[in-house]
């Protein structure tokens, strides 16, 4: 080991808060000349985790393209996560370094760890992390791909447009997937693409934690002569997948921005308790039409809203309905 590791260990624990050591990588020795004359190695360990730090000691700056192949090298010879660090990195170069998904870090600088879900500014001293839930608009892109197979490969714009997001929505839920480590994004030219790697099944049980009910607020309302009779949902969509009996009370799930219009142009009168002839409705934070072509709402979405209902007999009939879905 040739290069002083001090400036790099204080920089993690000033800007993670948690204090690091380093220990030469003892192997160095089975790697090709060049990697061993472009490269100190050492064993590390954030927040619990093992890495192996690439100092880069070039005189000049690789390509990003370069470090990229020498990473993966690395990893084949480590069988663990690399961080290519580097004293002085051209703002340019460190954009195409996270292009290339190259976990790194600058000191005092900037630090990009997507496995660690940390992106990290100097000029922003913030870290940004996977939130505690998905946003609405991911959390119904996950359904949507689950539903409709998740082989294909989605773009930003075409997704957008698909769903009736803007493109700027749709990059923060290709953000939002690659941080929960769901979605592989690469670039194709200036294109994102975003692939789901593993199976419908194993997506829906890792995204599970992130996942969180759709309806915004249950209320009940009067008759109305405005249509509110578009999407059956809550007990009445489960009872149409699967055996529970029809409740005597209809609920529909439509978007807030169904519900404005109908409360405002329709003048849909709020109930504090269910009358003869009066509606339940559910506001969701993603349109429901989004994800089924039914007149009833989605079952993972319906899953999602009924999941924490603690009467055994519902908890039956979401089990039956879920047994049904083909993954």
């Amino acid at each position: 080991m040739n290069i002083d590791l001090h400036p790099l260990e204080h920089y993690i624990q000033a800007a993670l808060g948690i204090a690091v050591t380093t220990t030469p990588w003892h192997k160095k020795n089975c790697l090709p000349h060049f990697i061993r004359e472009l490269y100190d190695l050492a064993d590390t360990k954030l927040l619990g985790i093992p890495f192996l730090l690439a100092i880069d000691t070039a005189p000049g700056e690789q390509s990003p393209g370069t470090v990229r192949k020498h990473m993966d090298l690395l990893r084949a010879k480590q069988n663990t996560d690399v961080i290519y660090v580097r004293a002085n990195v051209t703002a340019y170069n460190r954009k195409r370094l996270i292009q290339h998904k190259v976990p790194f870090i600058v000191p005092g600088n900037q630090m990009y760890l997507p496995m660690l879900a940390i992106d990290l500014r100097e000029h922003f001293r913030r870290i940004r992390s996977q939130p505690p839930t998905f946003s609405p608009s991911t959390q119904a892109v996950v359904i949507h791909a689950l539903l409709r197979g998740c082989k294909q490969v989605f773009n930003p714009l075409e997704t957008a447009q698909r769903m009736g997001y803007s493109a700027m929505t749709m990059t923060r839920v290709f953000d939002e997937l690659e941080a929960a480590g769901l979605g592989d994004v690469t670039f194709h030219g200036r294109e994102r693409h975003l692939r789901f790697m593993r199976s419908r099944r194993e997506i829906w049980t890792r995204a599970q934690p992130l996942l969180r009910s759709p309806v915004n607020k249950r209320l009940f309302i009067r008759h109305t002569k405005g249509r509110v009779d578009d999407i059956r949902a809550g007990l009445t969509a489960l009872a149409d997948y699967s055996m529970l009996a029809l409740p005597a009370l209809t609920t529909y799930a439509m978007s807030r921005e169904e519900w404005k219009l109908l409360r405002h142009r329709h003048k849909a009168v709020v109930v504090p308790d269910p009358e003869p002839d009066a509606h339940e409705i559910e506001v969701w934070s993603y349109p429901p039409a989004l994800l089924t072509e039914r007149d009833v709402v989605d079952p993972l979405s319906l899953y999602l809203s009924l999941k924490d209902n603690p009467d055994e007999r519902i908890m039956s009939s979401l089990e039956e309905m879920m047994e049904k879905l083909e993954w």
